[in-house]
């Protein structure tokens, strides 16, 4: 007779084999054997050519990402900064000059002002929209615009004092422009080149770290390249086999995603050097000639409003313009709006000449023929020259912001299809291995 056996008493062997499966000693042995080291070659190559995917795609989304912001956010800030200074100087500089005209001024003076002081108001609301969600309260840039913010209405309201004045044939109307003038020179202005400066500096920053080499995700494809090659090499060494279809199809396409990645990412860091040399240098060197046209501008009108004869206005002038002819004389002839340029330098060289006959007239007691030489309408007046230097800079800023902004979209354009190519090639090479190491496993069932 033949006794039950429990399900229980069934278990026993399987619980039994599968701690022996499971020991120590049995995994190290296997661990040691042939098939145990197809696997784990399997799964490292797997792995790195995963990674290397992955890692790439990462690194090129990044790098994409950082390019979109700074042509949407990064370098339009960089420009508005610039837009504020040059607003705020065109304000300051044509206050004075309606001064000059004495009693009430003329109404193209009177728009000039308003226009330009509206414009540093509007491009103060511009950066808050760019900074808004990024910055804080203790942000440097947001203590800037916050402060310039804060002046704007305290400079207008002096001015609209001292225009007060002036127009009832108040001596004091001096007085108060040269408090509006002072606060915008020493307080205003400081503040808006400190914060152009910053937002530059951005660019630069941005460009600098586009034409490093991503040496991460170049790094991660070297090494899976590497590891497929030894591999291949040892199990033709074992299995006696000069070639494994699977791993050399997977070495194709570890080699194809590294030159894709080196070519693309060559590509893009060349467009963002172009656009360096181009644009951001040469629109760095007529940035700060539109600053110094306008600071010897003010100084010019100033000289003339408060009657100075200490010869401070005239030193402003000309380290102003002496620094200005070297930026213009030194400008890359093969640089964008070159024409434009020229014409710059000769509306400089008729401005000087114009600023010496106000002087000659000062120097006279003709105070009547230096203002109409500073501020009339005639076309070899300073008023003329001073427009037409500033246009052909505004000109040229344009051309040279252009060219920027084409080569950052150059940039990220090269990357395009490499981040979810590199996702699609790490895939398929590590499909590949599996394909290379399943038939050598077959081999040992």
């Amino acid at each position: 007779m033949t006794a039950d056996v429990g399900p229980e008493r069934l278990d026993v062997p399987r619980e039994a084999g599968l701690r022996a499966h499971l020991d120590p000693a049995n995994l190290r042995s296997f661990a040691l054997s042939t098939p145990g080291r197809l696997i784990a070659i399997g799964l490292l190559l797997v792995g790195l050519c995963l990674a290397a995917g992955m890692m790439t795609a990462a690194t090129v989304s990044d790098r994409q990402q950082a390019l979109d912001i700074l042509l949407d956010d990064t370098e339009p800030d960089a420009n508005s900064s610039h837009h504020l200074y040059t607003s705020l100087s065109i304000a300051d500089a044509a206050a004075s000059t309606a001064f000059i005209a004495g009693g009430l001024e003329p109404e193209t003076v009177r728009d000039r002002y308003s226009q330009a002081l509206g414009e540093a108001s509007a491009e103060l609301v511009t950066q808050s929209g760019h900074a808004a969600g990024e910055a804080t309260a203790d942000d440097p840039d947001t203590r800037l615009r916050t402060g310039i913010a804060t002046g704007l209405p305290v400079y207008s309201g002096l001015v609209e004092t001292a225009r007060a004045n002036n127009r009832n044939g108040y001596p004091v109307g001096a007085a108060y422009l040269s408090e509006a003038s002072n606060q915008m020179q020493t307080v205003l202005l400081p503040m808006a080149a400190q914060l152009q400066s910053h937002r530059s500096d951005a660019v630069s920053a941005a460009q600098r770290h586009h034409v490093q080499p991503p040496w991460s995700a170049i790094g991660v494809l070297i090494l899976a390249l590497g590891a497929l090659v030894w591999s291949q090499f040892d199990l033709s060494k074992r299995w006696h086999r000069v070639l494994n279809p699977g791993l050399l199809l997977a070495s194709a396409a570890i080699l194809i995603l590294l030159a894709w990645t080196l070519i693309a990412g060559s590509v893009s860091a060349a467009e963002m050097i172009g656009g360096r040399d181009h644009g951001a240098v040469p629109s760095s060197r007529l940035t700060e000639s539109r600053i110094l046209t306008q600071q010897a501008r003010s100084a010019e009108t100033l000289k003339l409003v408060r009657r100075d004869a200490t010869g401070d206005y005239d030193r402003t002038y000309e380290s102003s313009v002496t620094r200005l002819d070297e930026l213009l004389s030194g400008y890359p002839s093969d640089a964008p709006a070159a024409d434009e340029i020229e014409q710059a330098r000769a509306a400089l060289i008729r401005w000087r000449a114009a600023h010496q006959r106000m002087n000659d007239s000062l120097a006279h007691g003709d105070f009547v023929g230096a203002a109409t030489v500073a501020t009339g309408p005639g076309t070899a007046d300073a008023e003329a020259q001073v427009e037409s230097l500033d246009r052909a800079l505004g000109l040229g800023l344009d051309a040279t912001r252009d060219t920027l902004r084409d080569n950052i979209s150059g940039a990220a354009r090269s990357l395009d299809f490499l981040a979810p190519g590199a996702m699609v090639l790490g895939i398929l090479a590590a499909a590949y291995v599996g394909l290379g190491i399943w038939p050598r496993l077959r081999e040992y069932r």
